[in-house]
């Protein structure tokens, strides 16, 4: 679906609320709240929550029939505003669609309304949870790493640029999950004659600046572990990797698909469309304290051909073979 037909049919929607819960005053209407952690052109976040919609339906709550639907695209700047208004309405359930950026703040502002979170690297570490089997509060939800994955990254670089001995790896030490990253990078470096140099995503000056001295060295790679912050500058990353000719692998689809080399990540809108179930469940009843955090069924291996034959590397075949997708 494209981005202006998305918005359109959300528009749409949302128009044909009140007619609709007026013919179908027998079903009793819910009410959810979503918080998502971009911009509403952002094509990658319309689709994850396309993907959430659609499975909602299959679940059989409609928009303006059994469900509404009040959504909040937010920035760093007013995240705390759109999370407190959505509280403010008193919604069934809150979902938390990008990551601790929005579960974090819906979590101060209420401790009392469900919470289903769909992208959250370490809710135990961050607090949001007392464990994955048991969270014992008020939200539930899906994480896309285990820390373990991270040593994946560094592997996979150096199968596809064997020649690497130095890597930066980018991460937000602001955050538990980014030096729990880095940490799970730092444990196979060493089996893998690989030096490591933490660079810091705090904003894109920071990032220009470290890339440019990295590269200044022989035999570098990058490695971009996940965060909000990288997300908002992946174009930036994918272009100062080309710029100086670092092999570098990302932890999302976007990332490849933005010019980045290879990406390995969980499957985005699998995880929206299993927040959706668990939305299901607390309308009918369940409770989020009694939910398990759930952590991927699919991951995703994608390789930039484009970016690999600009860089000049020959992809090898075992990996392309392992590929889930190719962009030419």
């Amino acid at each position: 679906m494209r981005r202006r037909e998305f918005i359109k049919l959300l528009g749409g929607a949302a128009a044909t609320w009140p007619l609709a819960a007026r013919g179908q005053q027998g079903e009793r209407m819910r009410r959810i709240g979503v918080l998502l952690n971009a911009a509403a052109v952002d094509s990658n976040y319309q689709s994850w929550f396309e993907a959430f919609l659609q499975e909602l339906q299959e679940l059989g709550w409609s928009d303006g029939r059994n469900l509404r639907i009040d959504t909040r695209w937010a920035t760093a700047d007013d995240i705390r505003k759109h999370a407190a208004e959505l509280v403010a309405l008193a919604p069934d359930v809150l979902v938390a669609g990008t990551g601790t950026a929005t579960v974090a703040p819906l979590l101060q502002a209420t401790r009392t309304i469900p919470i289903v979170f769909a992208i959250v690297i370490d809710p135990v570490g961050a607090g949001f949870v007392a464990s994955l089997a048991k969270p014992g509060g008020n939200a539930t939800g899906f994480t896309v790493y285990e820390y373990s994955m991270s040593g994946k990254w560094l592997e996979l670089l150096k199968e596809i640029a064997p020649n690497v001995t130095r890597v930066a790896v980018l991460r937000d030490p602001a955050i538990a999950s980014g030096i729990g990253q880095f940490g799970a990078v730092q444990i196979v470096a060493p089996s893998l004659g690989v030096v490591l140099s933490p660079v810091d995503v705090r904003d894109a000056g920071e990032i220009e600046r470290a890339i440019a001295a990295f590269a200044s060295g022989l035999n570098g790679g990058l490695i971009v572990t996940a965060s909000p912050l990288a997300g908002v500058h992946r174009n930036l990353i994918a272009t100062l990797a080309a710029r100086h000719k670092l092999p570098a692998i990302y932890p999302a689809r976007f990332y490849a698909t933005a010019g980045g080399l290879i990406s390995y990540g969980p499957d985005y809108p699998d995880q929206f469309r299993r927040a959706a179930g668990y939305v299901d469940r607390i309308l009918k009843g369940e409770k989020p304290a009694e939910l398990p955090v759930q952590t991927p069924t699919k991951y995703e291996l994608v390789i930039n051909l484009k970016t690999a034959k600009a860089l000049g590397l020959a992809m090898p075949p075992a990996v392309l073979g392992r590929a889930d997708e190719v962009i030419e």
